[in-house]
């Protein structure tokens, strides 16, 4: 149906789909909706390492943790609209004839972004042009997991664009932080982020392109790791920016903890992902890359504690010293690092991301579907007519006298192929400049801010949309990306500091401090950033482990959300 009549056949659609999800929710078997048993609580308790030893060793059976996690899923969405697709009767017929009861993820239940594809499922990216089409067959990266023993049970909510640190569309709603529900769970993953947290899951993938799998971390208190470029399988999936390779997206691991974090992650590249995904390299789980860092006993870090662009707020930079800290206490060597400029790369990667004029996301939308509060920003710019937009850039510059602001703004327009490739140019430049200096300071991992604030409040990336550049970096870098929970926000120890003037800052310094409020995010996560080199997923992992053993011998490591 053609526009403007295509907005019947959208809220036809939403309407049908969240009558089909609630539908599936009441239809369950009462082992779904019976309180929390001790019995649960125990599989609740147990790392994913052990219960796969226990279904090798035939202790417990695969439906009895489904059944488990699956209550305690349906709990966490009744609580915060984290789930899409609800695919537990198809996960008990695939638990007794599908997954392989052998392999190293045996019986593991793992919940996917609702743009993975599993057979007999829509794949809607939030879209509502993309219900009604269920897909024939699982997505490559389904066929692993299925290989590995794994039991997809659940996928769950995501921004329309993916391109926000908020989860909400017309097709399945707004996704709701667990801690808050005042406030977003992440994006554009928050889903995961939301369920994890919660404690309806203990593994899940998602994917990051400007900090896709990383933001819902810090908002939600959860862990995940930002894989390289080929090390983590891609096929089998649904996007809204379908040939984008400017900075191309990853999917990645997302857990409950850091242990399930690290076995999640060895467990599947030991399940030689190139032999069944092209765009895998073939490269073998390095154990002696995590030797070599557990034997350290002098790390050298760099601590970023600045972008340039925006500070990290009070609680961040409480965190990001906090487990500073913790590492100096362990005899480890840190000092502040100045790399090249992260505000660069914040210029290079947006206008790379939205070369094509921000048309590619927006031709999925139907008349009248709700587009988020970001990414509408950034369209609604694009559209502007290019005289005026240089006018309002020479406003901005020499009136406002922001050049933060005005540098981001100055070439936001739909790029030729000629420009496209001149970007392409300088991205590759900056990646060999940041690969110089990494080689000269002679570091073995950095520590950084996750993102300027906690969670932000919904509806609140129409004015944070820019601030996502402690994330972003690294995706135009490709450099591998753990995150690790650290504390809470403290609404004495977090607030502004008297001398703070919000007229003083940039643009995208407004637009993230327009949110910050420690009273109201009192309780909210944080979390530290710890980064790697490219390809280098088993050294991030074990820093992590030797980061999270710091913290808790200096204090006491994160405390995760207590299952209800």
């Amino acid at each position: 149906m053609l526009p403007p009549f295509d907005y019947i056949e959208h809220r036809r659609a939403c309407q049908r789909k969240q009558l089909e999800r609630s539908t599936r929710i009441a239809n369950l078997p009462s082992a779904y909706t019976t309180p929390i048993s001790s019995t649960d609580r125990n599989i609740l308790s147990k790392p994913i390492e052990y219960l796969v030893q226990d279904v090798h060793k035939q202790l417990l059976s695969p439906i009895d943790i489904l059944r488990t996690y699956g209550k305690t899923a349906i709990r966490a969405h009744a609580q915060t609209n984290c789930l899409t697709e609800i695919m537990l009767p198809e996960a008990e017929a695939w638990a007794e004839n599908e997954v392989n009861l052998k392999g190293p993820l045996a019986g593991i239940p793992i919940s996917l972004k609702d743009s993975i594809a599993v057979g007999g499922f829509d794949v809607s990216v939030g879209y509502s042009r993309n219900t009604g089409k269920p897909y024939s067959e699982d997505g490559t990266l389904v066929k692993i997991l299925k290989a590995a023993g794994a039991i997809p049970y659940v996928k769950t909510n995501l921004p329309t664009t993916l391109l926000s640190f908020e989860s909400s569309n017309d097709v399945w709603g707004r996704c709701l932080n667990p801690h808050s529900p005042e406030y977003s769970p992440g994006g554009s993953t928050g889903g995961e982020g939301a369920l994890l947290a919660y404690g309806g899951g203990r593994i899940g993938i998602g994917s990051d392109v400007a900090g896709s799998v990383r933001a819902p971390a810090q908002f939600s208190g959860i862990y995940s790791l930002r894989c390289s470029i080929g090390r983590w399988p891609k096929l089998g999936m649904n996007t809204s920016m379908p040939g984008q390779e400017g900075i191309p997206s990853v999917f990645s691991p997302m857990t409950r903890t850091l242990e399930d974090l690290v076995y999640f992650s060895k467990s599947l590249i030991g399940m030689k992902p190139w032999k069944w995904d092209y765009s895998v390299h073939p490269i073998e789980w390095r154990n002696q890359m995590v030797d070599e860092v557990k034997d350290t006993k002098k790390l050298k870090i760099g601590v970023m504690r600045t972008d340039g662009v925006v500070d990290p707020s009070p609680a961040c930079a409480r965190a990001l010293e906090r487990t500073a800290s913790a590492l100096r206490s362990q005899g480890h060597e840190l000092r502040d690092v100045e790399p090249p400029s992260p505000y660069l790369a914040l210029q290079i990667a947006s206008q790379l991301l939205t070369s094509d004029g921000c048309k590619t996301f927006l031709s999925f939308f139907r008349t009248g579907e709700s587009n988020d509060p970001g990414a509408r920003q950034m369209s609604l710019y694009m559209k502007i007519p290019r005289p005026l937009k240089y006018l309002y850039f020479l406003w901005v510059k020499y009136v406002k006298r922001d050049d933060i602001w005005a540098g981001l703004l100055e070439d936001w327009h739909e790029k030729s192929a000629y420009e496209q490739w001149k970007w392409v140019a300088r991205r590759e430049a900056y990646k060999a400049a940041w690969h110089d200096w990494w080689n000269r300071e002679g570091i073995e991992f950095m520590l950084t801010p996750v993102n300027a604030t906690p969670a932000v409040p919904h509806r609140g990336m129409k004015d944070a949309v820019s601030s996502c550049g402690y994330t972003f970096l690294f995706n135009l870098l490709d450099y591998s990306c753990g995150i690790l929970p650290v504390t809470h926000v403290d609404k004495m120890l977090d607030k502004l500091p008297e001398t703070f003037r919000f007229k003083k800052l940039n643009g995208v310094a407004k637009g993230a401090y327009q949110q910050y409020n420690a009273e109201k995010m009192h309780g909210l996560p944080v979390a530290v950033q710890l980064v790697g080199r490219r390809l280098e997923e088993e050294k991030v992992l074990a820093f992590m482990e030797r980061v999270e053993e710091a913290l808790d011998s200096t204090g006491g490591k994160y405390e995760l959300m207590e299952i209800e």
